[in-house]
């Protein structure tokens, strides 16, 4: 398999094979699909999840058809990225389409909630394979040097994903079925398929001669399943000092500490932990994990907000976002382009967490009176700190490891990302509700029960309240609203610190000189 050296290891870097613009672009049209894939599942299901209970029941078991996708995803994740390292970036990558291409259509023909989840659960292990392949397989196509422009048309991905898919599972919900959600994926993967086929051939193909790390893949999802499990049912299902969550927390421990031991032996770890000797790899990782938590853990409540204090319907809350995602866009494909012509990163996080930083600041500070436009300025300053640093850490991270180890820490980056997005979710979700019940408990036992639980209220039942109760469960949102967004400051502005750190290593394959045109029989194989 290819390989290439650290930067400023010296020595040559072995020949690797070289791809013209044209190349590079049909290949990326097939990567695009496949990364809309990965993004647009969450959101295109959400709007159906209603439709879903009322079909096949089981409202107690509703977040798993979300919890199941991610923990899924998540777990895979590494295993992906060390399977494209061992067996090739095409080969893994196609087998994850193919695996999320079957749990969709699993998915879509499910008759209960136990074979959805289970379903969504296969669709999550394909999906991991789709993130961490498509940023590897970019990582083999373009040097670092070249790299920014197209991995920021990659991250632009992501809010074409959270404003479109809202709005089309709504589509689907209302005029089609909730089924359609999941084959929806169908005509989108065969065609990725089809792209990437013809596209990627001439990317390594692997040795294979390695063993996989079962032992250290199991390790690892044990102790991710464990912690995603407490971070889920503390507080909610069971108490936190509870013996189940102790249980838990054991688990968690004792797992994790094995999987380290092991994975210091093993000859061809799932999880190579000496990236993490690589200072820009670690402060990447760290900001990748504490950008997740912070950002993701916070915007995924912002909809409440938008629906219980402003008034917006479900459709019109994913609208609402759009000034954020055009600002990601915007930042992601401006940032690249900068760094692809200078070849100079390092500011790119250090402005992007300051950003994040300011932009949950200042949504700590609505309140009822807080109009739709303000709220839309405040999201522009976070989607302009999101654009600055979501791509520049996959980058960094890649940059740091030899490339035979490219498709390992592109899948270690985006785990940290996953996990803290996950984390994030999960602890905030309990501030968000530790808040809003306090909050009406401390304003009249009365009140809070007439005005019900955040799990219990919808927005429709709040504008049957009289007048009274109606406001006070405004105000218990935006106490709840405003302590999740200053806690995502707080762990944001760690973020903002450890990027002060990062290092400026020249990134490989820095040159002015355009990327040649493969010979013209090799790119008729290339193209479709």
């Amino acid at each position: 398999m290819a390989t290439d050296t650290l930067a400023g290891t010296g020595g040559a870097p072995p020949e690797r094979a070289r791809f013209s613009s044209r190349q590079i672009l049909v290949a990326m049209s097939g990567l695009v699909i496949a990364m809309l894939l990965a993004q647009l599942d969450n959101m295109i299901v959400a709007p159906a999840l209603p439709t879903i209970v009322g079909d096949l029941g089981g409202l107690n078991h509703l977040a798993w058809v979300t919890t199941g996708y991610i923990l899924a995803s998540t777990v895979a994740t590494p295993l992906w990225g060390k399977l494209g390292d061992l067996y090739g970036r095409r080969s893994s990558f196609m087998f994850s389409i193919v695996i999320f291409l079957v749990g969709s259509a699993l998915a879509g023909m499910s008759q209960n909630m136990a074979e959805l989840i289970g379903f969504r659960a296969l669709q999550g292990l394909g999906a991991g394979g789709l993130m961490v392949g498509v940023m590897a397989i970019l990582a083999e196509l373009v040097p670092p040097r070249e790299r920014g422009k197209y991995s920021g048309v990659m991250m632009a991905v992501m809010p074409v994903a959270m404003i479109g898919g809202p709005l089309v599972g709504g589509f689907i919900t209302d005029h089609l079925s909730w089924r359609w959600a999941f084959y929806v994926n169908l005509p989108l993967g065969v065609i990725a398929l089809v792209v990437c086929w013809f596209t990627l051939r001439r990317l390594p193909s692997g040795s294979g001669a390695a063993r996989v790390d079962w032992s250290g893949a199991a390790l690892l999802t044990t102790w991710i399943t464990a912690l995603v499990l407490i971070t889920s049912w503390g507080g909610s299902q069971y108490a936190w000092g509870s013996w189940q969550i102790a249980a838990l927390g054991v688990i968690t421990v004792v797992a994790f500490a094995v999987f380290v031991a092991v994975e210091r032996r093993a000859s061809d770890p799932i999880m190579p932990l000496n990236v993490f000797k690589d200072t820009n790899f670690s402060l990447a990782g760290a900001l990748s994990f504490i950008s997740g938590f912070a950002l993701f853990g916070g915007v995924t409540f912002l909809p409440q907000f938008q629906q219980f204090v402003q008034g917006a319907s479900a459709t019109n809350s994913g609208l609402l976002l759009m000034p954020m995602m055009i600002s990601v866009m915007v930042v992601s494909l401006v940032g690249g382009a900068l760094i692809t012509r200078t070849g100079r990163y390092r500011a790119l996080p250090i402005v992007g967490s300051a950003l994040i930083v300011v932009g949950l600041l200042l949504f700590a500070t609505m309140d009822t009176h807080t109009s739709s436009t303000t709220t839309a300025l405040y999201m522009v300053v976070l989607g302009a700190g999101m654009g600055g640093l979501l791509q520049t850490t996959a980058l960094i991270a890649q940059n740091s490891v030899p490339m035979r180890d490219v498709g390992a820490a592109t899948g270690a980056s985006t785990f940290l990302r996953n996990m803290g997005g996950s984390l994030g979710v999960s602890l905030l979700g309990a501030v968000y509700t530790s808040h809003l019940s306090d909050y009406l408990t401390a304003h009249g036992s009365a009140a809070a029960h007439r005005s019900g639980s955040a799990a219990q209220m919808t927005p429709a039942a709040l504008r049957a309240l009289p007048e009274a109760a109606r406001q006070l469960f405004q105000n218990a949102v935006v106490n709840g609203i405003g302590a999740i967004f200053a806690w995502g400051a707080a762990i944001a502005a760690i973020g903002f610190v450890l990027a002060w750190f990062i290092r400026h290593v020249p990134l490989r394959g820095a040159t002015t000189a355009p990327v040649e045109a493969a010979p013209a029989v090799e790119e008729q194989s290339l193209t479709v």
